[in-house]
């Protein structure tokens, strides 16, 4: 009886560590591993960037004697040669300017429009709201050759102006759906109230309606922005001096000539002008996660 005692507790003293060492190897396998693949393919291209910006060019030529995937002797020429040489801090400064004017338009019209479509709910209004997305599923390869013969109409070409003007066609479809949707979470009890109370439909959408919707503003913001910032085509076809081109577009016409791409600068300007939308996205991606979970609950 004493061994047969025995061998049961030893079977009860290794059940748990059996136990735990299987949840332990499936949570590696089933959460770890998969989010270590997914890090790892996410982070590789900037970390491609940044290697190839500080890597010499006898480094980047020659893989066979030097590691492609480290650098030996660091260099610092390809930064020297796009701030000083090239004109990047004004395209930086040119991309920075169309991005903020560009969004804040879009969030002032997406703001009425989304709000007129939802709270004063006229006859047609479903409608209105799903002719404004579709309106965002137009490509714009073929919007860009109307919307150059309005913009040289206007005497707008070659101007951040245009750019400016042009980008609400796309971001604000986008954004006054997602708007939509956020202002369907607000309780409109707090609106009938303030009616009551005889406040007008623009103050209720200053003073209440708008600090509950804080959350997707900077949601429908971060969509703006980063749109903008990565927007080629109509830069491409609106733009045509160098010094007024945009990031995405000049890096690619200005560094490459002929069959020459200047690699080491290439990767640099593509790392400096990544580096706004990742401090943007860093600073506020607590607001973008609470937009996804809705704005006041009952």
């Amino acid at each position: 009886m004493t061994d047969v005692a025995a061998q049961s507790s030893n079977v009860a003293s290794a059940t748990p560590d059996t136990m735990a060492w299987d949840s332990r190897a499936r949570r590696v396998v089933m959460i770890y591993l998969p989010l270590a693949c997914f890090i790892l393919i996410l982070l590789f291209p900037f970390y491609w960037m940044a290697i190839t910006s500080f890597k010499p060019n006898a480094e980047l030529l020659n893989y066979k004697e030097h590691n492609p995937f480290w650098i030996t002797s660091p260099t610092l020429a390809h930064l020297k040669h796009l701030l000083f040489d090239t004109s990047y801090p004004r395209w930086l400064k040119t991309t920075m300017l169309v991005a903020i004017g560009s969004t804040f338009l879009s969030l002032f019209a997406s703001t009425l429009a989304a709000y007129a479509i939802e709270r004063l709910r006229f006859r047609g209004s479903p409608y209105v709201g799903l002719g404004i997305y579709l309106a965002y599923l137009v490509p714009p390869s073929i919007l860009f050759i109307p919307l150059a013969t309005v913009i040289v109409q206007f005497g707008l070409f070659d101007s951040p102006l245009a750019l400016i003007l042009v980008y609400p066609t796309f971001l604000v479809p986008f954004c006054t759906w997602l708007l939509i949707g956020y202002f369907k979470s607000i309780p409109y009890e707090l609106e009938e109230c303030a009616l009551v109370d005889g406040a007008t439909r623009l103050q209720i959408l200053w003073r209440i309606t708008l600090p509950l919707a804080v959350p997707g503003l900077i949601s429908a913001g971060i969509f703006s922005f980063t749109l903008s910032w990565n927007e080629f085509i109509y830069a491409l076809a609106f733009i045509q001096s160098g010094a007024n081109k945009t990031v995405p577009v000049a890096i690619l016409t200005e560094l490459v000539t002929g069959d020459v791409y200047q690699w080491g600068a290439l990767m640099a300007g593509s790392l400096l002008g990544s580096l706004p939308v990742a401090l943007f996205y860093s600073l506020f991606v607590d607001y973008y996660v609470s937009s996804l979970t809705g704005a006041v609950k009952e």
